[in-house]
């Protein structure tokens, strides 16, 4: 791959992680500054159950970000975008669509053929 594909790279990941903790630190602020009383238990309940939606989808970001890192760390040691089965090159296309990926289309396909037919 080339130099100026690897620096867009580093460049779109540290976006994305810019990106995820700007969304988390407004996440805490809203809960912070939204404390509210209902009077209504279905509304406390629907409060709750969209305030633990939230908390769900960050500590995925949370693990996004974990896997975002690791791309980043793969751009300095020389192995981002190469498939971590076969070896072959990752194709840019596939890389744009899910950069933190490890796996050729090839490969990620084959992976989870194997999976439906085991029942995972």
């Amino acid at each position: 791959m080339e130099a100026k594909d690897l620096e867009f790279f580093r460049e779109y990941l540290t976006k994305m992680i810019d990106d995820i903790q700007r969304q988390g630190e407004a996440t805490i602020e809203e809960m912070s500054d939204n404390v509210e009383y209902y009077s209504d238990p279905a509304d406390r309940a629907s409060a709750e159950s969209d305030r633990t939606f939230t908390l769900r989808l960050r500590d995925r970001d949370r693990k996004l970000i974990k896997k975002i890192n690791e791309a980043l760390d793969r751009i300095d040691d020389g192995s981002f975008g190469v498939c971590e089965d076969c070896g072959e090159d990752i194709g840019i296309p596939r890389l744009k669509a899910r950069p933190m990926t490890t796996l050729c289309i090839e490969c990620k396909s084959r992976r989870e053929e194997e999976e439906r037919l085991r029942g995972d």
